[in-house]
């Protein structure tokens, strides 16, 4: 399997973080050298360990941010 380059761009916020001392995050980051995107996900503490998570271009995010308003 081939080796996943990223580079964080950006630190958004911290959304969580567990006992263990990952942090659910978001992100702006740039996935094997293509153009930086939003990402949600939780990372170890050095950043060299990643869960599973999703990422969004900035017209999904400005979707998403319009349906959380709504929420409460």
């Amino acid at each position: 399997m081939a080796e996943i380059k990223y580079e964080i761009i950006e630190t958004l916020g911290v959304l969580s973080e567990n006992a263990k001392g990952w942090k659910k995050e978001l992100n702006l980051i740039s996935w094997n050298d293509r153009e930086p995107k939003y990402d949600l996900r939780e990372w170890d503490p050095e950043h060299e360990k990643m869960g599973k998570g999703i990422t969004l271009s900035l017209v999904e995010i400005e979707e998403l941010k319009k349906i959380l308003e709504h929420i409460g």
